[in-house]
């Protein structure tokens, strides 16, 4: 079998003082077979010129730097531009774990893998480890993931879930949860999903859906209903909200997402 190759995807703006981590961390990536794309918005702190200079440090990165309308749009661009097996949405500010992780991953992985998954880590503007998404949130990573698991919530963070680039469709538009419509879609056409057993990324706590949260639930219930239906949807959602009341309970005074 041919080696497997991956598309790491970093979107980024104005993001010149997170960049260099989450390069970096690419970089020092022990497997050979990866490209790096990063996708810059028209940035103006020198994001630009950070970008150049490891385009020219790294002969497997490519970049573009152009407006963009939004997130996914800029996300979509990314995998227009990939050529590699799976494909890895790496967020500015976000890093992969160890140098050797994207080896593990390869080594996982055979002709029928169409997605593989697993934990991530989560850190502060410090860096420092929070802990575990499973072990912060309600998101508990399956053992065994199928696309229904996904009734009660995105079990597994974007940052942790590397589809097969063949299986990847566009993300949908005006919506902070197309992430959680886009993994869904692709585990309804995937073979073999496999959990690597480990923590794939470390995530910059306080994305854009954190920050937006009344709009996020509106558009995750969007999402829900589109594939499991009103009333199932309805079931599931309510339970999710009364489960993260029920977490934040148990977890006053302690660390949690």
């Amino acid at each position: 079998m041919p080696d497997i190759s991956f598309s790491i995807i970093t979107v980024v703006f104005n993001g010149a003082n997170l960049l260099p981590g989450t390069c970096e961390s690419v970089r020092s990536q022990t497997y050979p077979h990866i490209e790096y794309l990063i996708i810059d918005g028209g940035s103006t702190d020198g994001t630009v010129d950070l970008i150049r200079q490891y385009a020219r440090e790294m002969p497997n990165l490519h970049w573009i730097s152009e407006k963009d309308h939004g997130l996914y749009d800029a996300m979509n661009k990314g995998l227009r531009l990939a050529t590699g097996d799976f494909v890895w949405f790496l967020n500015c500010g976000d890093h992969i774990h160890t140098p050797e992780t994207v080896a593990q991953l390869a080594a996982l992985a055979d002709d029928t893998t169409d997605v593989l998954y697993g934990e991530t880590l989560l850190v502060g503007d410090d860096r420092l480890p929070a802990g575990t998404m499973s072990a912060l949130s309600t998101r508990k990573i399956p053992s065994r993931l199928n696309w229904h698991d996904y009734l009660r919530g995105m079990l597994v963070v974007h940052q942790s879930f590397i589809p097969r680039r063949a299986l990847a469709p566009k993300y949908i538009s005006g919506n902070l949860c197309a992430d959680y419509d886009w993994s869904i879609r692709i585990l309804k056409k995937s073979r073999k999903n496999v959990n690597a057993g480990q923590v794939l990324s470390e995530y910059l706590m306080g994305g854009m859906s954190k920050q937006r949260h009344r709009q996020s639930l509106h558009d995750r219930f969007k999402v829900m209903r589109q594939h499991f239906g009103l009333i199932p949807a309805l079931l599931a959602h309510t339970w999710i909200v009364l489960r993260a009341a029920l977490h934040w309970l148990r977890r006053l005074g302690q660390s949690k997402y």
